[in-house]
């Protein structure tokens, strides 16, 4: 499976956070903070945007690296992605993910 499917299975190519780390687009950066921020009631800053995917060695967002529940539940189990996970239909962690985005279930089906 392509390392740039998360174990969720979004897909971080298309993640603005990925995106301006793989480009070092500073402009991109404070755009994707600001929406974070507002989305999450939280300040997350520009410098914190840097990704190189969920499950490829490097850098990820604090989000995804200490917080995800998805990402420390797949590396508990030490299963590649969600995908090869037995619980994953009935999973309350994931069913967020899928009902709002219907290609990272898909791209764990395949």
């Amino acid at each position: 499976m392509n390392d740039l499917i998360a174990y969720c299975g979004l897909n971080c190519a298309k993640c603005d956070a990925y995106i301006a780390t793989q480009n070092n687009d500073d402009t991109l950066r404070e755009k994707t903070a600001k929406l974070w921020s507002e989305l999450n009631n939280v300040q997350i800053l520009p410098e914190q945007i840097n990704c190189d995917g969920c499950r490829a060695n490097g850098r990820k967002t604090v989000f995804c690296d200490k917080l995800c529940p998805i990402r420390q539940c797949a590396m508990q189990k030490g299963v590649d992605t969600c995908g090869d996970c037995s619980e994953m239909e009935h999973c309350s962690k994931i069913a967020m993910v899928h009902a709002n985005n219907a290609e990272a279930k898909r791209n764990l089906k395949r």
